[in-house]
């Protein structure tokens, strides 16, 4: 059995890792809330105007067209992305991809929430796409743009013809702020304050095309619709979500927390500098993952992986020739060491997933810290495969 390699010099400066809630832009404090409208009602003149400047700082980092409309809704991404599926869907029919467990989440909602008959599920296990070529756009696709808990994502827009007659509904939660995004292929997209700019919970975002305005206003579902999923008014939109007026009360404190998340992206240089500091932190760790004996991609192909949630698999001999659930035992072993040693919180895969690791590489994450872990991974595995190893024999 392996000895165990010597234990690192350098630790990383932030252990933050986490796939969601993520962690905080560089230099952040707690004086960046000292501003925050508390204690106010969010629909008074200043706090309101906090609320439409996330809005309005949203679209011009993320270049979302001016016809398009912006609003900030309850219960996160997963808010975001129920109140656009009980509104919309059920016009026509549905083609759904799933290949993760967010994905899967909205089929199960579709076909047992929802009851919808007319749907086609276009599925692939954990690490590969569906068939893209394969979607019917005379449907409404529903799909999610990364796949968080497998770190596979769609390589790009050119699958989605502009010509298209259904909608297409996308949860691109941890897509957003850290990959370009072709809005005009995208006519629902939905994401949350803490995935790729560490905000907090509970706030979403929801963006609407003008072809989803059009169904929202000539589509009425035939169940009940909650309070909190209600997007028009008298038969036509509620604009006045899309101004800053919320549905239910935000968080004040959150939208100071977030406006600041936005100055910093802004700052920086816009998209353009977050994406390039996802795909620098993503290149340390596939840098190292071409060099490891022991870890490998979950994501097949090199076009579809993440550069947000980078999930990684075992391969040694050792690891694969336990039973699944020594195997999810191991993997989980070698994350709680790494958390014991306070070098890296919260990078286990997640429990629908093959057993393995879960690493944050967004923009909010530094470049060396991910640089100082990758030494610990080693350390970690080698550590835990010869306490396994000595114990079983």
């Amino acid at each position: 059995m392996t000895d165990t390699l010597r234990r690192p010099d350098t630790r990383p400066a932030s252990p933050l890792f986490s796939s969601g809630p993520c962690a905080k832009r560089p230099g952040w404090s707690l004086d960046v809330l000292a501003s925050a409208s508390i204690g106010r009602s969010h629909r008074a003149k200043d706090p309101k105007a906090k609320l439409l400047r996330v809005i309005e700082d949203s679209r011009t980092i993320l270049g979302i067209p001016d016809d398009y409309r912006i609003g900030i809704v309850p219960a996160s991404d997963t808010g975001a992305f129920e109140m656009a599926m009980w509104s919309m869907l059920g016009a026509r029919g549905m083609d759904l991809l799933a290949w993760e467990s967010f994905g899967q989440g909205w089929v199960t909602d579709i076909v047992k929430q929802l009851k919808l008959d007319d749907h086609r599920l276009l599925d692939a296990p954990y690490g590969e796409l569906p068939d893209l070529d394969a979607v019917d756009f005379s449907r409404d696709v529903v799909f999610t743009w990364n796949g968080t808990t497998s770190g596979v994502r769609v390589p790009d827009g050119n699958w989605i013809p502009d010509d298209r007659q259904g909608l297409t509904l996308c949860d691109a939660t941890s897509a957003a702020f850290a990959m370009d995004m072709p809005w005009d292929k995208l006519d629902v997209v939905t994401w949350s304050w803490q995935k790729v700019l560490g905000g907090e919970a509970q706030h979403g975002m929801l963006v609407l095309s003008p072809r989803a305005v059009e169904r929202l206003e000539s589509y009425t579902p035939p169940w009940p619709m909650p309070k909190i999923f209600r997007l028009t008014k008298g038969g036509k939109l509620n604009e006045s979500i899309f101004e800053g007026s919320t549905i239910n009360t935000p968080s004040m404190l959150c939208v100071e927390d977030h406006l600041d998340a936005l100055d910093w992206s802004r700052d920086i240089g816009g998209l353009d500098a977050l994406v390039a500091r996802s795909n620098a932190n993503f290149g340390v760790i596939s840098d190292w993952v071409s060099n490891s004996s022991w870890a490998a991609f979950l994501a097949q192909d090199p076009a579809t992986r993440s550069t947000t949630s980078v999930c990684l698999t075992i391969v040694d001999p050792w690891f694969e020739a336990l039973p699944g659930d020594e195997q999810a035992a191991a993997a989980k072993a070698v994350s709680s060491l790494l958390d014991k040693e306070g070098v890296a919180f919260d990078i286990g895969a997640y429990r629908d997933a093959p057993p393995g690791l879960r690493i944050w590489a967004g923009a909010t994450v530094e470049q060396d810290d991910l640089a100082a872990l990758m030494p610990w991974l080693d350390w970690a595995f080698q550590s835990i495969k010869t306490e396994l190893g000595t114990a079983a024999s």
